[in-house]
């Protein structure tokens, strides 16, 4: 299995048979066997997390799908404004927040589940050739300095809530939110995750370009229990071997 960093909160994730892609709206993918099976997984759409440009690339990639959270709309007229060939809408699945859906994968199972966001949209949780992978999408402790105690209080609960689903399950990838722009409240989705939670391996996401948080979290208190989980991101185009 292949993990590729690409930017923000998309990674890919690589199988023999088949590709994920998660949260894509910028930067350079990865390229495939045009016969190769790919899935594009969006969380919302939010403009960091969400483009149509993903849909460009059903032009080389004849076996794909695109599984979106239900709060992405647009019409045959929007889609025919922006060149996009009403057609693809054969190939999108959409789903809601605490669903679940089963597809075929050349004969193998893959369980999609979801949960809800503290923000926009919905996580995913997907269950494939006996890995389990995590996707956060915007599911995060957004706690925020100008908030209100009330607002903050509720966002805590809220996320703990969402969190706390996945408490009796062993996630072996998870690609979580470390967002600088929480200033010293950064970490603390991650570590609620991480203590709640059994992960084999961690990617940090949602960094702004600010890959030093990664190291700084790997020392802060909040991550020294997990220095041997959390992999560090250099830059774009990071490669990873599981």
């Amino acid at each position: 299995m292949k993990i590729t960093y690409v930017y923000h909160s998309c990674y890919v994730v690589e199988f023999e048979e088949v590709v994920f892609v998660f949260d894509y709206y910028k930067g350079k993918l990865p390229t495939w066997d045009t016969q190769k099976k790919v899935l594009f997984f969006v969380s919302h759409k939010h403009q960091d997390h969400f483009s149509f440009e993903i849909f460009s690339f059903a032009e080389n990639y004849k076996d794909i799908i695109y599984i979106l959270s239900n709060d992405i709309k647009f019409t045959d007229k929007f889609l025919i404004r922006h060149n996009i060939n009403p057609c693809i809408k054969k190939k999108i699945i959409r789903i809601g927040k605490g669903t679940s859906k089963d597809l075929d994968i050349e004969g193998k199972c893959l369980r999609i589940e979801t949960l809800r966001s503290t923000d926009q949209g919905v996580a995913f949780l997907l269950k494939y050739n006996d890995k389990s992978i995590y996707h956060a999408g915007d599911l995060n402790w957004w706690s925020w300095s100008g908030m209100t105690q009330q607002e903050n209080d509720k966002m805590e609960i809220d996320y703990k809530q969402e969190i706390n689903r996945l408490a009796d399950k062993k996630i072996d990838i998870a690609f979580l939110v470390l967002d600088p722009r929480q200033e010293e409240r950064y970490w603390w989705g991650m570590d609620y995750f991480l203590k709640t939670v059994e992960v084999g391996c961690v990617f940090p996401m949602h960094c702004w370009e600010k890959y030093s948080l990664i190291k700084q979290f790997q020392k802060d208190k909040g991550g020294e229990a997990y220095i041997n989980k959390v992999q560090e991101i250099i830059d774009e185009g990071d490669n990873f071997e599981l």
